[in-house]
């Protein structure tokens, strides 16, 4: 996701979207202890996310 489509999503939709990410990343932390894992970038880039979307529901919660 880029910055820019994430600040335009609301808080609850940020917060939904967190939560899918971060079953995901469960996930995928599964398959690559069990070898299974297809894209390993996905790992990086689904960790990436999880820290925007954090920045940005913080940044709003300040604002």
């Amino acid at each position: 996701m880029k910055i820019a489509e994430i600040r335009g999503l609301t808080p609850d939709q940020l917060a939904e979207t967190l939560i899918n990410l971060k079953k995901e990343q469960f996930n995928l932390r599964f398959q690559a202890a069990t070898g299974q894992v297809e894209k390993t970038h996905r790992v990086n880039e689904i960790r990436k996310d999880i820290a925007r979307i954090k920045t940005v529901l913080r940044a709003k919660a300040a604002a």
